[in-house]
Order: C-alpha cells, then structure tokens, then sequence
C-alpha cells in the first residue's frame, strides 16, 4: 500500500506542461496538458479549502509575498496578492489570493458574514407594504452627470472580481435616477426604462471589455438587495453559479420585463403586488424582526 502511495506521489513532479486546455470556476481550476515519461497526461489543479486552524489564520495576513491595492471605497478595500514565492518580475500576474478588507467594520458586517442558517421565505405584498419596505470608487464607465436623469448610470466592478479574469467578470450598473429603490419599485409604465438600460449596460460593457460578445453577457437583480438603490448586475455567461446568482437571490432581468409587460393593469400595476420567494439568514433584521416571529404564531395557531 505504501508502495502505491509513493508511486502515485512521484508521478506529479515529472509531468512536463505542453499546454492549457481551460480554465474555469473564476480561475480557481485549470487543466493542464503534458507528458509524464513520454505519455500524454492531463493535470487538474483546483484551489483547496483554506485550512481551519488558528495558527495557519493568524499568520496568513503576515505572511503575504506581495500585496496590490486594486481601490477603496470608504470603509471597503480590495487586494490582489500572492502568498508563494514569485519567480517573475510580473508579480501581479502570480497573484493568487483576492483579499477584501473591511474597515472598520460593524456589528452588521459582523452579523452578515457569520456563518448562519440560511431561511426561505416567501414575502406577501403585505408583508412588504408593513415590515419589509425600507430605505437603507472605481468607475468603470459613467454617463455625465445630470445630463439625463433617467438614463444616467454608473458602471462599477463588484468588490468580487478580480479584474482581469474575463470569464469571471461581474460588474455593477447604478442608475442615476432616485425613484426606484429595488425590484419593487419596478411598475409596467418602466418596461421601456428597463429595456433601454439594458442596451446600453451591454454596449458600456463591451465597449470597455471588447473581447466579449453581447451574447456572453447575463444581466440580473437581487432581491432582497444588498443596499437599497436600484442596480443591475452585468456578469459573464461563465462565471460559475454561486450564492450572487442562486435561487432566492437573483431574478434575471429578462424575466422582470416579462413579468411586467404580462401584468395585469395599468401603468401603475407593479412587482409590489407580486409574492416573492428568497433565501434569508438567521442573523438578519428581517428574520429576527419579521419572519421568524410570523413563523412562531403559524407554529402556535396550527399547535393550539
């Protein structure tokens, strides 16, 4: 056994890279095609988990072979660095951890990125009316300010992506206008708002980013939002499905136009009359507050 293990061990050292065949899931996995004594081998090397233990924690943050702010936004920072030796004088180009800081944080920052229970719920337009409604750089792209209200936006990358990985390219689009603050601000009378916005996020994205094709690109909302100021998320088709994109998190924006434009009403019948499912930690506002008291009475009305 120990035999097999061994042999097993020694065959990795001598592969003799040919060439890439892809890469995939943002960058952390790439396949590889080589020799190993004169035979065609393939080679898959995949990001492992970080370790769990306290010294390896404590010591990673002091430890970095390189470090490159990438830009800051008040309180949000965000790095490219290596944490190996570099043999190149490219050193950015070696980077392989992708590091945001948040600071100083707060007790909901705290709260957000604890590992939690995850809940789903589904949001009555009762439900929205009297609990859940509430108020709460780096520019890629920007049309002049003021120049048209209603068409004005901001293109920004998501504090995620790195930057350069196009495959995993994930920007935001910030509207200029106030009058809507989420999905449920969404009526039938903004469908042509919608659409237009659309064309042009794709045209801004592609004109920045002309190695990618209109149809290499998804557009999609959060509900609920991260913060409440209506954007849209730009991403490319092959960034892998994660929580940003999953069920009870994203609705695509095709599907909200859709949704509008099939609605029953004038131009004032909008997605605030609609019930809406999504995924909720147990750490939240809105569970503690809302939901999981709403839980509790059904649990004691059905009991008694």
């Amino acid at each position: 056994m120990s035999d097999v293990k061994a042999n097993a061990e020694a065959l990795v050292p001598k592969f003799k890279f040919e060439r890439q065949l892809n890469q995939d899931q943002a960058g952390r996995r790439t396949t590889l095609l080589g020799t190993i004594d004169s035979q065609p081998a393939l080679l898959v090397l995949e990001r492992a988990p970080f370790p769990t233990s306290t010294d390896y924690l404590s010591s990673a943050p002091l430890t970095l072979r390189t470090l490159k702010n990438l830009g800051a936004n008040d309180i949000y920072h965000w790095y490219m660095a290596s944490s190996g030796a570099v043999s190149t004088n490219e050193e950015e180009d070696f980077s392989d951890l992708k590091i945001n800081l948040i600071y100083p944080c707060t007790p909901k920052h705290i709260a957000k990125y604890s590992r939690q229970a995850v809940r789903y719920v589904s949001e009555t337009p009762q439900i929205y009316r009297d609990h859940a409604k509430k108020e709460v750089e780096d520019v890629i792209y920007r049309t002049p300010y003021g120049q048209d209200p209603e068409e004005g936006f901001l293109l920004l990358p998501d504090l995620n992506w790195d930057r350069k990985t196009l495959a995993a390219l994930h920007l935001l689009g910030l509207v200029e206008r106030r009058d809507i603050w989420s999905l449920r601000d969404l009526k039938k009378k903004h469908v042509p708002f919608l659409r237009h916005m659309k064309r042009k996020f794709v045209e801004a994205t592609t004109k920045v980013y002309p190695q990618i094709d209109e149809d290499q690109l998804k557009l999609y909302v959060h509900y609920q939002p991260t913060y409440y100021h209506f954007h849209i998320h730009i991403v490319h088709v092959q960034l892998e499905a994660g929580a940003t994109q999953a069920v009870g998190k994203a609705v695509g924006l095709d599907g909200i136009i859709e949704t509008l434009e099939v609605m029953e009403g004038d131009g004032e019948a909008g997605m605030d009359k609609l019930t809406m499912s999504y995924t909720l930690g147990e750490e939240s506002d809105l569970w503690k507050d809302v939901f999981g008291p709403l839980k509790k009475r059904r649990s004691s009305s059905s009991s008694s």
